[in-house]
């Protein structure tokens, strides 16, 4: 009882102001449910269970994964605004940008360098012309701006989002400072642009160009700024000492009523039929989703410890630790994988007609991106960031 008491006692008080430990799992939660969508698409494991005497079947869960980047790009926003919500005066915006680029741009580099040297001697781009092209869009983060450089290139497609929060990441300190001096009519622009432009690319005749381009994602990210401010203010009323058993009890029935509606959010867009209705749902849902994800990360961090364990252990940061790298290279290691036929089949098509392969690919798949994140995180990321900071001075 006593270790269970230990275990549990950094979980009743107020979490840490600089690293709200729950963040953690949501962040893990997010990049796997993306990752399984992804190596799912690759190898087709439905994972079905019984619950008494209903089967039930997590194909809704795996059919929508790809709203939980929606998610990521949310808690970003989150991210992103704490340090304002925190501090009386706005941050630098010179160290931010730096910040920004030592994070991203070694390991974005890491991985589409040597991609584009592969796909140029493997004959993969029609011309020399092309090939400059496509690395100078990936290069500056504006492939997701143009046809080729978003859907057809030969470089890891996963990196989009990438593409979308370095755009994101050029706005975001004047972004800031304007929600901090005007919150509701900065919200509002935000909001209201995102809104505008779903509806204007709604009614185009291809909309694969446009549902997922910046404008699509700045009502996300401002409700990302609206959780930060809400989460500074709620603890500071809440205080850091204890907080009261009751006030956690509806915090956590709070969580578990947004997690049922998450649910109910991801059924409703796995059962959306055909791509222009997949990409139209998603639009449509993306304010809704969310706000409930806003509700649910801030009822997480005040609910029991309970909760706060389940989301915020060791295990949970590590996985956000390496979620990145994993976010980085889990599709393209899946689909090598399945081109270098591992695990190996009897059957030359096992994708269709080898049910027994599915589950070891998908394990293979899972193992292979945790490693090479592990390896890249510890390895690579970590040193470098390092390095640049010792070299800026630590700021």
């Amino acid at each position: 009882m006593e270790q269970i008491n230990l275990l549990f006692r950094p979980y009743t008080q107020a979490p840490d102001p600089d690293r709200i430990d729950v963040l953690d799992g949501v962040r893990a939660l997010c990049v796997f449910l993306v990752g399984w969508y992804h190596i799912w698409q690759q190898g087709w494991l439905t994972p079905t269970f019984l619950l008494g005497n209903h089967v039930v079947s997590l194909d809704f869960l795996l059919r929508s994964g790809y709203i939980w980047v929606d998610g990521m790009l949310l808690l970003s926003g989150f991210l992103l605004y704490l340090p304002y919500a925190n501090a009386k005066k706005n941050p630098k915006i010179l160290p931010f940008y730096q910040r920004r680029l030592i994070r991203i741009l070694p390991s974005y580099l890491l991985c589409i360098l040597p991609l584009f040297i592969l796909a140029c001697a493997r004959g993969e781009y029609a011309s020399a012309g092309d090939a400059a092209k496509d690395l100078a869009a990936h290069l500056t983060f504006t492939h997701t701006l143009f046809p080729f450089n978003y859907q057809g290139t030969p470089l890891n497609g996963a990196l989009w989002t990438l593409g979308v929060e370095m755009q994101f990441y050029l706005l975001f300190p004047f972004l800031a400072r304007a929600f901090k001096k005007w919150p509701l009519i900065t919200y509002a622009l935000m909001a209201g642009a995102a809104f505008a432009f779903r509806a204007w690319a709604g009614q185009q005749a291809d909309t694969s160009m446009y549902f997922n381009q910046l404008p699509a994602f700045l009502d996300v990210y401002a409700n990302g700024f609206v959780a930060a401010a809400a989460y500074q203010s709620l603890r500071k009323k809440l205080g850091d000492g204890v907080w009261e058993k009751k006030i956690k009890l509806v915090f956590t029935v709070m969580f578990l009523l947004c997690l049922f509606q998450l649910v109910a959010i991801a059924q409703g867009q796995a059962a959306s039929n055909g791509y222009d209705a997949i990409r139209q749902g998603q639009m449509d849902r993306r304010f809704g989703l969310s706000v409930t994800l806003c509700v649910a990360l801030i009822s997480a961090a005040c609910s029991l410890p309970t909760l706060r364990f389940l989301l915020g252990n060791k295990l949970m940061h590590f996985l956000s630790t390496i979620s990145f790298q994993f976010y980085i290279y889990h599709q393209l290691l899946a689909v090598k994988l399945k081109e270098w036929h591992l695990p190996p089949s009897a059957l030359p098509d096992p994708f269709m007609n080898d049910p027994a392969w599915r589950l070891p690919y998908t394990l293979l798949c899972f193992a292979t991106a945790l490693i090479v994140a592990t390896v890249v995180t510890y390895v690579f990321e970590r040193p470098v960031a390092r390095l640049f900071k010792r070299k800026l001075g630590g700021k």
